[in-house]
């Protein structure tokens, strides 16, 4: 079993220093062990799950999602039933954020295209910033 510092358990998983220490203040990572000096002393498992959550972030998911996920992951509580259904809810949020780009991007494609790009009294763009959005 090998032990890390903070430093190297940031550097091994791709994940900022402070990232870690949120994540043992809000309890998603579980606090390490610590020398006789105070610092942290972390284990191969703490690697994998700050991998895990690091990868969970990467795909979306929320701190909440990957806290469930999480403790579906451990061997008694394993449910492919439950991550499924987690998966698929978070999949229907990535639809509905494409959807939503999908129409802005129309937008504004349409309101550039609507710009001359000289220097006028009246702009398109600045236009369309102004006018207050619709319900």
């Amino acid at each position: 079993m090998q032990s890390l510092t903070i430093g190297r358990l940031a550097e091994a998983t791709g994940v900022n220093l402070e990232t870690v220490r949120y994540y043992e203040r809000i309890k998603l990572m579980p606090s390490p062990a610590r020398t006789a000096s105070g610092h942290r002393v972390y284990e191969d498992g703490h690697v994998r799950r700050l991998a895990f959550i690091r990868r969970g972030r990467e795909l979306g998911f929320s701190i909440e999602q990957i806290r469930a996920l999480l403790a579906l992951a451990e061997p008694s509580r394993a449910s492919c039933a439950e991550v499924n259904e987690i998966a698929r809810t978070h999949l229907d949020e990535v639809r509905a954020k494409l959807a939503d780009l999908t129409r802005l991007e129309g937008i504004l494609a349409a309101t550039i295209a609507q710009c001359s790009g000289d220097a006028a009294p009246s702009c398109p763009v600045l236009d369309m910033l102004t006018v207050p959005a619709r319900a």
